[in-house]
């Protein structure tokens, strides 16, 4: 599943994009983000939707740790499990900016690359996140205390299914969109796959 994407938006053109948003994200460096990689998200503030950094990698179900360690999870398909129902409400919303995103081709073979087929598309990845979580993320660190997120994937598209037949994220790209998931829609309401003829496959990130 999706553990490579690329973010190039701009944080003034996110601001454009939400209206009210609050940067709180300070610097905000585009390219590459890997798991556990801080990346900015747009999620509920107090006061309205804001800008912010977290860590990528929501907290893993108990039963799949071996070790005290967590690497966290990216990628949440299972709405069902009493672990991802906790953070399924409006409280844990956000919107995750990605221009372009990669999927394993095969053992050996590198990832693929998808951009939305018009460039004038806007996508966010339909995301989930939970604030001041205390874990052992790397041994080396210790116990930290981090902002975390995670996005949904659904059954892939025609794009999507000869790459990875399993899934593909859930990518949101029209305005009502954004702010229904941000209002706190049933989150299988929009659990679904982009239409089939929306992305593009490309040899690089954009």
């Amino acid at each position: 599943m999706c553990n490579l994407y690329n973010v190039t938006t701009s944080q003034e053109a996110l601001t454009r994009l939400i209206d009210g948003l609050t940067d709180r994200a300070g610097n905000l460096a585009s390219g590459s983000v890997y798991p556990d990689q801080l990346a900015p998200i747009i999620r509920n503030g107090d006061d309205g939707p804001e800008l912010v950094k977290a860590r990528w990698g929501m907290p893993s179900p108990p039963s799949v740790l071996k070790t005290a360690r967590d690497p966290g999870v990216t990628n949440v398909r299972n709405l069902g499990s009493p672990h991802w129902r906790r953070w399924l409400g409006q409280g844990h919303r956000c919107l995750v900016p990605v221009t372009s995103f990669s999927e394993p081709r095969g053992k050996g073979q590198g990832v693929q690359w998808f951009a939305p087929t018009y460039a004038e598309t806007t996508m966010f990845f339909a995301g989930i996140e939970t604030r001041g979580w205390t874990s052992l993320r790397k041994v080396k660190d210790g116990e930290t205390t981090d902002d975390l997120y995670a996005f949904l994937t659904c059954p892939p598209n025609a794009e999507i299914a000869p790459i990875h037949p399993k899934a593909m994220p859930v990518i949101l790209t029209r305005p009502e969109e954004w702010r229904a998931w941000l209002g706190g829609i049933r989150a299988e309401a929009l659990q679904r796959p982009l239409p089939d003829g929306a992305l593009a496959l490309l040899d690089a990130p954009v």
